[in-house]
């Protein structure tokens, strides 16, 4: 139950940022591709960004997300055939843990 809710909020949330930004993020989408080696190292040496969280969108495409010590971040969805392209970006990530006991 939770993680489909989280799921969901996930996904609202990428398309919200694609409806509000569609400039934005039409761009990202033609010219923030490439195999996801290249991404994946390109993050690692510019920002110092590792690899954070990473969930199932469909049976096509993951989603990634890359954070640094300084609280960047990047999301990034790679397909089948190895091709990420950055979604989103932005600063000050926080990672909140989730106890067991508690209800949100």
């Amino acid at each position: 139950m939770e993680r489909s809710m989280i799921r969901r909020l996930t996904q609202a949330m990428v398309l919200g940022a694609a409806l509000a930004y569609p400039q934005a993020a039409g761009s990202q989408a033609v010219h923030s591709c490439a195999d996801r080696s290249e991404m994946v190292e390109f993050l690692a040496r510019n920002y110092s960004e590792k690899l954070s969280a990473v969930g199932l969108i469909n049976q096509k495409a993951i989603i990634e997300v890359y954070v640094g010590e300084s609280g960047s971040w990047t999301m990034l969805v790679t397909n089948v055939n190895g091709i990420s392209c950055m979604v989103l970006s932005g600063e000050g990530w926080q990672s909140v843990p989730v106890l067991p006991e508690t209800k949100t």
